[in-house]
């Protein structure tokens, strides 16, 4: 197996999945999301499924097999998703759950997959009449697994007594910055929004050199996080457009071109002039089954679906995914940057150019990323297009 191919693919996947995000979902509002923690929902819904459904999920995710997906899923999780805290580096948590109805047991082989492979913990539950109580169980453990930042991965009134099924997950990040900003240089200043308005934000700046690349019509900085010991190197990514309004065109590029990362990411530091990133905050949720349908992801969400591999006595064509919600908060400040997701899938019974020095000025809308660069794993995506608004 490949890793770094499977990993550009999925990075490929990862920023068409966001170019129609930012293009249609969040036009208009700040928005943050792991693309990772959708994939594992995935990944397991595929690991349960069989026929054209599996065969449209492989596609979807770019993978030969079941097999080969979780073999990628497994060892993403070894190499990127340790903690790295006890080394100096970020603290990471990446967690797995499984809820299944106390009146049916999941197929040995989809119950190895999500015990080996997914580390996910099992637990027999009564949605018949406790779906409240259910959904309440996993909202607290999305909460403890995010440190308190993700509170309702699943809204009220999503899990009932048709439901048979929920498979959770949760991504937790938080990296303080390699060069911390001095907060006593924070100074607020106008940030431009598409309409031509603008509001007063604070700004952090610094004097020191930084990893910067302009192209043509756009530039990128690169934040390298405290390492410590840990092997690998986290890093957050601004992609900010040369023109106040040209945020689209530049989605537009970044989801289109095959490869697109790998070739604009800075590798060396350059003397700055004018150096400017806004302070922000941004929860954002979204139903990303809305988001999938949309790009043909189709059959796992029908009564057409055949999800039987993954619990006993079901028939094919009775179980389907009704939702798939995801969660997400992140916060850049002068100390680095705190970061968390969570995705859950609730399955039911169908009842039918380098100058002297470079300006990074991020006064207008922009991308941001966080990346492990080893691996070339993307671990959240996310747009700014007003940093005084907290959502």
């Amino acid at each position: 197996m490949d890793l770094h191919q499977m990993i550009r693919d999925q990075t490929d996947l990862t920023l068409s999945f966001s170019k129609h995000i930012f293009s249609t979902h969040a036009k208009t509002s700040n928005s943050v999301f792991s693309p990772l923690s959708i994939h594992v929902v995935l990944g397991l819904i595929a690991s349960g499924s069989k026929g054209p459904t599996l065969d449209q999920l492989l596609s979807f995710l770019n993978s030969k097999s079941t097999d080969h997906f979780n073999s990628f899923s497994s060892e993403l999780l070894s190499v990127v998703f340790s903690d790295g805290s006890t080394l100096g580096g970020p603290r990471l948590s990446f967690a797995n759950g499984v809820w299944v109805d106390k009146s049916l047991s999941l197929k040995p082989s989809f119950k190895q997959v999500v015990a080996n492979v997914y580390k996910a913990a099992s637990n027999n539950v009564d949605f018949q009449t406790k779906a409240v109580e259910v959904t309440n169980e996993v909202n607290a453990w999305a909460e403890k697994e995010t440190s308190g930042l993700i509170k309702e991965v699943l809204p009220q009134g999503s899990v009932d007594n048709t439901t048979k099924l929920i498979l959770a997950n949760a991504l937790y990040f938080k990296g303080a910055w390699k060069e911390k900003f001095d907060a006593g240089t924070t100074k607020d200043s106008d940030f431009y929004l598409s309409d031509g308005k603008s509001v007063s934000v604070p700004f952090m700046t610094s004097k020191k050199k930084q990893f910067i690349r302009a192209f043509d019509g756009f530039k990128v900085l690169g934040l390298p996080y405290k390492q410590g010991e840990d092997k690998r190197k986290f890093s957050m990514y601004f992609f900010l457009p040369d023109a106040k309004d040209g945020l689209l065109a530049l989605v537009d590029k970044l989801g289109s071109e095959s490869g697109f990362l790998n070739h604009h990411l800075p590798q060396q530091q350059v003397e700055v002039g004018d150096f400017k990133i806004p302070k922000f905050k941004i929860p954002y949720g979204f139903e990303a089954s809305k988001v999938l349908k949309e790009l043909g992801l189709l059959l796992p969400f029908s009564g057409e679906g055949d999800l039987t591999e993954m619990v006993d006595s079901v028939a094919s064509g009775q179980l389907y995914v009704s939702s798939i919600f995801h969660k997400s908060f992140i916060e850049v400040n002068e100390e680095g940057t705190e970061a968390a997701a969570a995705s859950a899938g609730v399955i039911k019974l169908r009842s039918l150019a380098f100058s002297d020095k470079i300006d990074f000025v991020a006064d207008h809308p922009f991308l941001f990323m966080i990346r492990e660069d080893m691996t070339g794993v993307v671990l959240f995506i996310g747009n700014v297009l007003d940093p005084s608004q907290a959502n």
